[in-house]
């Protein structure tokens, strides 16, 4: 397993983005306190954090690196139309539950998008409540404001 840490902007909610990867690509991705492990780059986690940095400084608004999330069926699912979102795009629970089949959905769809291992860019911080309101983030909804608000350029308190 492969560790890199990448230091945040100034006012995240948390000081550092641990990268996980294995030789297929990335593996995790966490907003974090402390680096609890010892850094060991690879290829690519040496690309996810410059890619990350220029998403970070306004230079970047979709990812190319390999990733390698480990999830069910349904999960990948999940991921794959989450990675359709546009940057400073918002679609409810129910608009990705109808892009998979069925507003039946929405719980599972729920379900899957709290266990993406891959926050931001797998970017689950881009799906909001029916009513337009902020709601479940595993990583915090402080940091899922931050990041709709640095996609759509508001001011950053």
């Amino acid at each position: 397993m492969y560790y890199h840490y990448v230091a945040t902007p100034a006012l995240f909610p948390r000081p550092w983005v641990q990268i996980t990867a294995d030789e297929l690509g990335i593996t995790t991705i966490y907003f974090v306190d402390d680096q609890a492990y010892q850094e060991k780059k690879n290829i690519h986690t040496k690309q996810c954090a410059k890619e990350l940095k220029e998403y970070f400084s306004h230079k970047r608004k979709s990812f190319s690196v390999a990733l390698n999330p480990q999830g069910t069926e349904f999960q990948q699912k999940v991921w794959q139309q989450l990675r359709k979102i546009p940057f400073g795009g918002r679609w409810s629970y129910k608009d990705l539950a109808l892009t998979l089949g069925s507003a039946n959905y929405c719980r599972a769809v729920g379900m899957a998008n709290s266990r993406n291992p891959i926050s931001l860019i797998i970017p689950c911080h881009r799906v909001i409540g029916h009513d337009g309101k902020l709601v479940g983030y595993t990583g915090g909804l402080n940091i899922k404001d931050w990041l709709l608000a640095h996609e759509a350029g508001r001011k950053l308190v």
